[in-house]
């Protein structure tokens, strides 16, 4: 089911994801400490794109080191970001 693009995007950086300055559809994570990670995704440029389809939200989730249904629980909020950097670190 496709999720609202701006939902993602606010999900995203309630779990510690940033916008890469100069690109507001690219996201870098910082853990906990505050550093940088290898851990990223990117969100659509197009403009009238307002929903994310199901074939997109399966490549940004492998790009953040999930499965599909983790992904969309840690933008939704029930995979706390200390539960995600747990999972990070067992990948």
């Amino acid at each position: 089911m496709p999720r609202r693009k701006d939902g993602i995007e606010q999900g995203l950086r309630r779990k510690g994801f940033e916008q890469r300055e100069g690109d507001h559809h690219y996201f870098i994570y910082r853990n906990l400490k505050g550093e940088k990670t290898a851990v990223f995704t990117k969100t659509s440029h197009t403009p009238k794109m307002r929903d994310v389809p199901d074939n997109l939200l399966s490549l940004m989730a492998r790009q953040c080191r999930l499965s599909r249904a983790e992904f969309l629980n840690l933008v939704d909020c029930p995979l706390s970001r200390e539960e995600f950097e747990r999972r990070l670190a067992q990948s």
